[in-house]
């Protein structure tokens, strides 16, 4: 008898219909992995192409939905509110979104605190599961040459079988004759409660701790440092716009003054004191000042888009901003340039991050070196248990019991290929890494700040030659333009010192805005430009 009873290894009459069945099914499957497989790259380089599910993407983006900002605390835009610099940084910190990138960031980071922290509770895990099970046990026939037995007995009949027993008799050889099976059908139940809990690890886990922490110090510093990059880019573009509204007020004075020129230059002809030429030239002085204004207004424009981005709104969204003409302009700085320098070394941003990095590699060089010393650990576990049996379809029997255990685990790291030292090298360069990093930042900073100061210190004594330059400027096309109308001067001389009126102003806009950005560029250099307010402490009351 098969002690597998009839299935796939005995060939039945059924086993050319079950193997025929087995191909189709097998071939079902080569086909489907092929057509999974099919068309997932550029079949050639030489043309782009459409890959398989494009228009699904296409009409996702189509229908907007991807538009929408999870979790944002954006303010609406009021379209017929002026907004002032503190304002429109309000809605670019609100609203731009590397300040919600920033933010989840850090709460990942901190997530990743409290994920290394629960190395230090034990770990605890409920288990239940059920089962049934049919199996079976062979077992064979036997047959015994009972002739040696017999002719005992008949020798010495007062002797037994026990008496046989009793003297140690040798059984009589066993043969085997054929077999059989045993079949069991089983129900199994468990439930139990389990425990593990790592005591000692010389400070591994303690090393992750602090190497969390250390990343959730960069994440927040980032965030507080993406905020300054946004507030000084809102500034730098508000001072744009404001000058390049400035430049197109120039224009607009420059073509107004070619149009007297030319006007002068008409009257200087009709009274046979000019040629034609020199009208000519005059009114292709007024069409250079007509393009020229035309390209600060596009200026305009885009200086205008620049703000909006870095708002972090769409350029279709009409918002008024105010003009900076009237705006007082930012004193010398204070302190000297090396007490701003000794500022920005003890709280930019970028430093901070750098030191907190720093001090996260040390962390992980503490951890690969506790990966060469044991771990402690304890398991225990305590449930019930149930399994009832049936034997050749009898009556189910068993029963259930509780069950528990504990331990105590003792892991000792004797070889492993030297992945402990290579991690322990690897720790140990990025920490050098590290160092070097933090003093380059260092050293960045300190000629970030120089420069900042020089750029600023600059800027403002430009802003008195500025002045002097356009009073001057203007002062000298008044009189070369009376003088011109009073044929004393010629077309060119009027034309110079019109051009040199527009330059002037110019450069009186181009200086003043450059001083605002200065200033916004020096307090981001030491760190100054939206600084979070600090907790006051005990000492400072």
């Amino acid at each position: 008898m098969d002690v597998y009873g009839k299935n796939e290894f005995t060939r039945g009459p059924g086993w050319k219909r079950g193997s025929g069945l087995r191909a189709a099914v097998f071939s079902l499957f080569l086909i489907g992995c092929a057509a999974s497989g099919k068309d997932t790259a550029p079949p050639f380089a030489g043309q782009p192409w459409s890959p398989p599910g494009l228009d699904k993407y296409e009409r996702e983006l189509s229908e907007g939905a991807w538009r929408e900002k999870p979790h944002a605390t954006g303010a609406q835009i009021d379209p017929d509110k002026v907004y002032d610099l503190p304002e429109l940084i309000d809605l670019a910190e609100r609203n731009n979104p590397e300040t919600r990138v920033a933010w989840e960031i850090a709460r990942q980071a901190a997530a990743a605190v409290g994920l290394s922290e629960s190395s230090y509770f034990p770990y605890l895990m409920a288990s239940a599961g059920t089962g049934y099970e049919r199996a079976f046990i062979p077992f064979p026939t036997l047959t015994a040459d009972l002739r040696p037995i017999a002719q005992q007995i008949i020798a010495n009949p007062q002797a037994s079988l026990q008496k046989l027993e009793t003297q140690n008799q040798n059984l009589p050889n066993v043969s085997i004759v054929g077999g059989g099976s045993l079949v069991t059908d089983a129900v199994a139940s468990r439930a139990a409660l389990s425990v593990k809990w790592l005591l000692l690890d010389f400070g591994e886990r303690r090393a992750v701790v602090d190497a969390a922490k250390e990343r959730l110090m960069m994440a927040n510093v980032g965030f507080n440092a993406t905020h300054q990059k946004i507030v000084f880019e809102v500034t730098r573009d508000f001072y744009a716009l404001g000058d390049a509204r400035q430049k197109v007020i120039v224009g607009k004075s420059a073509f107004h003054a070619a149009q007297t020129v030319e006007q002068a230059a008409k009257a200087r002809l009709e009274h046979g004191l000019a040629l034609k030429p020199e009208l000519l030239q005059a009114q292709q002085q007024t069409a250079q000042s007509a393009f020229d204004l035309e390209a600060a207004m596009g200026e305009e424009s885009d200086a205008q888009v620049a703000l909006v981005e870095s708002l972090g709104i769409l350029p279709t969204i009409r918002i008024q901003v105010a003009d900076l003409a009237d705006k007082p302009l930012p004193a010398n700085p204070e302190r000297s340039v090396d007490a701003l320098i000794d500022l920005a070394l003890s709280q930019r941003p970028d430093l901070v991050l750098k030191l907190a990095n720093l001090h996260a590699r040390q962390a992980e060089v503490r951890e690969a070196r506790a990966a060469f010393y044991p771990k402690l650990a304890v398991d225990a576990h305590v449930g019930e248990a149930a399994l009832n049996v049936s034997v050749n379809d009898s009556s189910y029997f068993g029963g259930g019991h509780s069950v528990y255990g504990a331990g105590v685990t003792v892991e000792v790291p004797v070889f492993d290929g030297f992945a402990r030292r290579e991690k322990l090298r690897l720790a140990e360069a990025e920490l050098r890494a590290a160092q070097s990093e933090l003093a380059e930042a260092g050293d960045a900073a300190v000629r970030e700040v120089w420069k900042a100061y020089t750029d600023f210190k600059t800027a403002l004594r430009k802003q008195d030659a500025a002045a002097k330059l356009l009073t001057a400027a203007e002062n000298a096309y008044a009189a070369v333009l009376e003088s011109y109308q009073n044929g004393l001067s010629t077309y060119v001389e009027v034309v110079n010192a019109q051009r040199n009126v527009t330059a002037a102003r110019s450069v009186g806009h181009d200086t003043r805005s450059a001083i605002f950005t200065a200033a916004a560029a020096l307090a981001l250099s030491i760190g100054e430009l939206a600084k979070p307010p600090r907790p006051t402490l005990a000492r400072d009351r």
